[in-house]
């Protein structure tokens, strides 16, 4: 919320059949929504290893980070190089990576969504 603001990471990890294998949120602080997407994606490509090490595909409904893992965009920012590299680290162990923007329309991508407002809305409250 705000960007940077507030931020959380979510993600989920689905079979090849669409079954959901692992869901998870997280608050993370204050960041930018770039920095949340690939945070985000490293938790994610983190858990994957625990049920693969063969072809992942990731969706993201980031354009901008998904052309940088691809290539298309250079990282110029130096926070966003930083956690670029750390995919591209984690992505050497598995057989191939593939990452694909989505829209946020995407049911997937919609679920994460509210399950990143969700961890947002609960680390806001007051105690």
């Amino acid at each position: 919320r705000g960007n940077p603001g507030p931020s959380a990471m979510a993600f989920l990890i689905l079979s090849g059949d669409d079954k959901v294998l692992e869901r998870s949120s997280k608050f993370i602080g204050i960041g930018t929504n770039n920095q949340s997407e690939y945070k985000a994606l490293l938790r994610a490509l983190e858990t994957a290893l625990h049920f693969t090490d063969g072809e992942v595909s990731c969706y993201l409904d980031s354009e901008l980070v998904a052309k940088q893992l691809n290539g298309k965009y250079k990282v110029r920012n130096p926070n966003l190089k930083t956690l670029w590299l750390e995919v591209n680290r984690i992505k050497q162990r598995f057989r191939s990576v593939c990452f694909e923007y989505v829209p946020r329309t995407n049911a997937y991508i919609e679920q994460v969504d509210e399950m990143a407002n969700d961890t947002l809305d609960n680390a806001q409250k007051p105690i």
